[in-house]
């Protein structure tokens, strides 16, 4: 650090070095400079390093076609530790000439890949899914420093992910053809399920294993190689997953994963005719700009989007189980969860028992660095999320809204804020219409069955939704009447691998999950076979 002053005091002051002799000087202090940068920054590295069982796992390279590879002009882009600031380490910055060169390998490898039987496929699948087990304190770790959350829910990612993984090893042997009744003799109409050959999978950063697993699994299951671009902060703990791949002895070509500018990567994969199926999680605008983009080369699509999760609790919901569930759905990954819950509705006659009993809960929310065993609200993700909610909650305190508890940054700093309960949301505030992705919990009431079901559809998005009640008629006609993929009937645990995951209206398009998960990486084929005398 004093070599850090000494070098701005030279150069912020009055007295700057005019001659050669005091221009070398400052060179040097350059230099000595760089160098202590770079040593701080090896020093995050190292102790990161230093912790884990196995050190290998923690790679700043991409892995294309079976090879460890940086870019090919050598840059690279820093990943952080939101909890901290510090530089974890970079990733190369990949560009359009190594997307395409991935892209024609993995096609290559399709060739072969396709071929394998489904119980061959599997066993791949299985071993990598031992490997992912042995591994999990490794990868939990990896995943929490450069994502944030805490080491408990980084566990529970990679168990929930990893479950796809032995899931689809069994359900790829499961994709049945029809053998239909023929309409005239002499025929028999047949189909059969093909893979639709390279998919290109971009995942968001708030699951960074998870997901990526989710896409990897049915793709593979179903006879298709894969090409994945992580989200560029959380890029590392999807790269481990790779190193285990790779060890699990996947063939070259079948999954690559690579890391560089999205823009210019998304561009050659929405125009480049080998890309058959791209699968992305993200947000609506950017998943739309996707669609547009692609649509010239008639690709398949898996669109999981932005949610706009409502949780509707009536008077005959059990209070302790519902607030159970509140915690749950709203303040998991600090809220940074596409079926977050984003607007609390409670019938009127509880509303003052839940929001009592809730704000009970609060104290228990422990904020701190992910690491921490105490933690349970992690820091966001990175400064533009921070400001976005400041400005949700400052929003809705302008038009009316009244913050109960929280409702600013933490006292650690940084990234991390506080959780907050506010009352009296409004249609009118940017709350009830826009995705939180943040540890705020907003409350309206309503009175009438009728009145909760129209306030939940009230939103252009359509994923995940909530539902708290003890009466079975009531059950079944709210949840049929929500305009949502998913509903959770006194429950918040919605992701599942044998169940469809997916959105509608704006949430997107496709399931991820279950039977239907594996169908979309898969084309259905028709042929009619005639002159067989029957």
């Amino acid at each position: 650090m004093y070599l850090c002053r000494t070098f701005k005091n030279q150069f912020t002051s009055q007295k700057a070095p005019s001659s050669l002799k005091n221009t070398f000087q400052a060179g040097i202090l350059l230099w000595w400079l760089i160098r202590y940068v770079t040593y701080q920054k090896k020093t995050v590295l190292g102790g990161l390093m230093k912790k884990l069982k196995r050190q290998d796992l923690f790679c700043t390279k991409c892995y294309l076609n079976g090879e460890w590879a940086d870019a090919a002009d050598k840059s690279t882009l820093n990943v952080d530790n939101p909890a901290t600031g510090e530089i974890l380490g970079t990733v190369p910055n990949c560009k359009t000439k190594e997307t395409k060169k991935v892209i024609d390998d993995a096609h290559t490898a399709f060739k072969i890949w396709k071929k394998l039987t489904p119980k061959e496929r599997g066993a791949y699948l299985v071993k990598w899914y031992n490997l992912i087990e042995e591994n999990k304190e490794d990868l939990a770790r990896i995943l929490t420093l450069e994502q944030g959350k805490p080491i408990a829910e980084s566990l529970g990612e990679i168990a929930l992910g990893n479950s796809y993984m032995t899931w689809f090893a069994e359900e790829g042997k499961r994709a049945y053809g029809q053998t239909i009744p023929a309409p005239r003799p002499g025929i028999r109409p047949i189909t059969y399920q093909k893979p639709v050959g390279v998919v290109f999978a971009i995942t968001p950063w708030n699951f960074p294993i998870s997901l990526v697993l989710r896409k990897i699994a049915p793709a593979l299951a179903a006879g298709c190689t894969i090409v994945v671009k992580p989200a560029g902060i959380t890029p590392f703990s999807a790269i481990a997953l790779f190193k285990l791949a790779e060890e699990a002895g996947i063939p070259k070509g079948v999954v690559n994963i690579i890391t560089g500018n999205a823009k210019v990567i998304g561009e050659e994969v929405c125009t480049n005719p080998k890309v058959r199926k791209i699968s992305f999680t993200g947000s609506t605008p950017v998943g739309k700009a996707i669609m547009a983009k692609a649509t010239c080369t008639m690709k398949r699509f898996s669109m999981e989007l932005g949610g706009n999760a409502p949780f509707v609790m009536f008077d005959d919901a059990n209070m302790d189980h519902a607030i159970n569930c509140a915690i749950g759905s709203k303040f998991r990954n600090a809220g940074q969860t596409c079926v977050s819950t984003n607007r609390f509705i409670i019938q009127k006659g509880i509303c003052d028992k839940f929001i009592a009993t809730y704000k009970e809960q609060f104290p228990s929310l422990v904020v701190a660095e992910g690491t921490d065993p105490s933690s349970i609200i992690g820091p966001l993700v990175n400064q533009e999320a921070l400001d976005n909610i400041e400005s949700l909650v400052a929003d809705a305190v302008a038009k009316g809204a009244k913050i109960v508890l929280g409702g600013k940054k933490h006292a650690l700093g940084g990234l991390f804020f506080e959780p907050t309960l506010i009352l009296g949301m409004t249609k009118e505030m940017r709350i009830y219409k826009e995705e939180i992705f943040g540890p705020i919990a907003a409350i309206m009431t309503f009175e009438t069955e009728e009145e909760a079901i129209e306030l939940a559809n009230d939103t252009e998005f359509g994923l995940a939704s909530y539902l708290m009640t003890t009466d079975l008629g009531r059950a079944w006609r709210v949840a049929e009447s929500l305009e949502y993929g998913l509903v959770g009937i006194n429950d918040a645990g919605l992701a599942l691998c044998e169940a469809p995951f997916g959105g509608v209206k704006e949430s997107g398009m496709g399931k991820e999950g279950a039977h239907e998960g594996l169908l979309d990486y898969m084309e259905t084929r028709y042929a009619l076979m005639g002159g067989i005398g029957a």
